[in-house]
């Protein structure tokens, strides 16, 4: 496939009904396609509060809920292009081939996490008050308290 067929080929794709490769990588495209429309959906939000603030309200709900609706359309599409279905079709099985953590280890992970930070934070406020004390001991710099 040569890439002026390939770049020719979103345009037609954008306006088939079909969806590609339907029983394959279905929760990673709904995913994908939920957070597409969730951010179309919070531009619309901002376009009807900002620039569309002060319009008439026919204008100030219709543009956003228009440009909306294209964007949704527009999500299912790119969800279903062959080349970016097979992607999120191959994330999806290696989602799946990912071992995780029990909940004892994530517990385990975060208490050591906490404790370690803990104890830094300790080590590095003693360290200043020993720099602090060695510096004003030696006159470099006043230790008001």
């Amino acid at each position: 496939m040569s890439s002026k067929s390939a770049g020719t080929s979103l345009v037609p794709e954008l306006f088939r009904f079909g969806v590609y490769k339907s029983s394959q990588g279905r929760m990673v495209r709904q995913f994908t396609f939920f957070a597409i429309v969730v951010i179309a959906a919070f531009g619309c939000l901002t376009l009807a509060n900002g620039m569309l603030g002060t319009s008439a309200k026919a204008v100030r709900i219709g543009v956003p809920a228009l440009i909306w609706a294209v964007s949704s359309w527009f999500a299912f599409r790119a969800v279903n292009i062959p080349k970016f279905a097979d992607f999120l079709v191959s994330v999806e099985s290696e989602l799946e081939k990912v071992t995780w953590p029990t909940r004892h280890e994530v517990i385990q992970a975060t208490i050591v996490v906490l404790v370690a930070m803990f104890s830094l934070g300790v080590f590095l406020f003693l360290i200043d008050l020993l720099w602090t004390w060695l510096f004003s001991f030696i006159g470099f710099t006043e230790y008001k308290s």
